[in-house]
């Protein structure tokens, strides 16, 4: 898969855009990003997963996904491997990581307290 298949796929999926973080491409869903080309130099397309997600498809594939190195990864933002990616299997976990963009934003944000 190439950075071009990568962006691809992201905007197959229903309200995906793309838009810019950093100099970089990324790609929304109801303007939170879910999935982004900041590595794409690097022959990289990242994820924001959570941690639990990113350790299943880990665990699924090594050959195809690791963590993005430091704190990034360890709040679940998952580097995926273009030139090893099979079409299949980079449209389900930009779906999984889409679908966690939606859901976050159908919970109600809690009010903070009053002191």
């Amino acid at each position: 898969m190439t950075p071009a298949d990568f962006r691809r796929l992201a905007l197959a999926l229903p309200g995906a855009e793309e838009s810019s973080h950093m100099g970089a491409a990324d790609f929304r869903v109801g303007g939170r990003i879910f999935a982004t080309l900041t590595s794409e130099k690097q022959g990289y397309g990242n994820l924001m997963l959570t941690p639990e997600l990113q350790q299943q498809f880990i665990a699924d594939a090594l050959e195809l996904f690791l963590p993005i190195h430091g704190g990034w990864g360890r709040m679940g933002f998952t580097h995926t491997r273009l030139a090893t990616a099979q079409e299949d299997t980079l449209a389900g976990a930009l779906r999984a990581a889409w679908q966690l963009r939606l859901e976050r934003k159908k919970k109600p944000v809690r009010a903070k307290k009053k002191r």
